[in-house]
């Protein structure tokens, strides 16, 4: 078998939705008024280890609030302050001993992120500690990432003698270039929020932590946005992300302009600036 293809009987499988949330014992869910889900992913005494059936559970819970049209907004983060995600748990990866192993391995995290990279909301990582290894793979996956202050990001796989496996090599070759992607791989680099941040890798730095005065000043445009205009957007983020053509981008773009054009909220929204501007 060629270890690159996933079998579409297995990724079928994994797509299937989910008809409501399912509270997950390593993922702690949490909604608020505005419309956000967060899910925090509670595994302290592992460091936050991206078990399969941790990875599972996430995908299961944003696929299934990706669906409800009340959400406007996805935030994955950890337990604590000192760990978002420390990677896959080598416990369970140590067993993984021959080539169909791998591959499944492989799909059945691949396919978990995936859940992240085509949800029809945005889903933002809010890394309290640092993402490493599969941790920062799970961060790339998302479409934005703030950092706490004190956070950093690594794709340290080279030190097991590995590379990337879960679609996160070509998530951070895109987000900050090949030249540094290769630096952070090749020497397994932690990078600082502020380096991160500088590259393109961090969205906002949090300086007074993860519920503090910094996240609620950049989430706040988010909680005042209409539903469908997030959806709009984050499906010109997936054409991008897929490398979809210029046209198939447009024509996307086009159907989102037209929904949001014709809708109450937007009407609502031109007659309070025109009541603005004529005062």
């Amino acid at each position: 078998m060629n270890l690159f293809t996933i079998p579409s009987d297995r990724m079928q499988a994994t797509n299937l939705p989910a008809n409501a949330p399912v509270q997950a014992s390593h993922i702690q869910v949490r909604e608020t008024p505005e419309g956000a889900v967060w899910l925090t992913i509670d595994r302290p005494e592992k460091h936050n280890a991206l078990a399969r059936q941790v990875l599972l559970d996430l995908a299961t819970q944003v696929r299934s609030f990706g669906q409800q049209a009340h959400v406007r907004y996805i935030v994955i983060t950890g337990t604590g302050d000192q760990y978002f995600a420390a990677g896959g748990d080598l416990r369970e990866l140590s067993t993984v001993r021959d080539e169909q192993a791998v591959q499944d391995m492989m799909t059945d995290a691949f396919v978990s992120l995936q859940a992240i990279r085509q949800c029809p909301v945005p889903v933002i990582a809010v890394l309290n500690g640092n993402a490493i290894g599969g941790g920062g793979e799970l961060a790339a996956a998302c479409d934005m990432r703030l950092m706490a202050s004190h956070a950093h990001i690594g794709y340290i796989q080279a030190r097991l003698a590995i590379t990337s496996a879960w679609g996160g090599g070509p998530d951070l070759f895109k987000l900050v270039g090949p030249a540094r992607a290769m630096r952070m791989m090749t020497r397994c680099e932690l990078i600082d929020a502020h380096t991160a941040q500088i590259w393109g890798l961090a969205d906002a730095i949090l300086s007074d932590g993860t519920d503090g005065a910094d996240i609620h000043a950049f989430l706040k445009p988010l909680n005042h946005c209409s539903t469908h205009v997030l959806r709009g957007i984050k499906a010109q983020a997936m054409a991008a992300r897929s490398n979809a053509s210029w046209a198939e981008h447009r024509d996307i773009e086009q159907q989102h302009l037209m929904r949001t054009w014709l809708h109450d909220d937007h009407w609502a929204a031109a007659e309070k600036l025109l009541k603005k501007s004529n005062a």
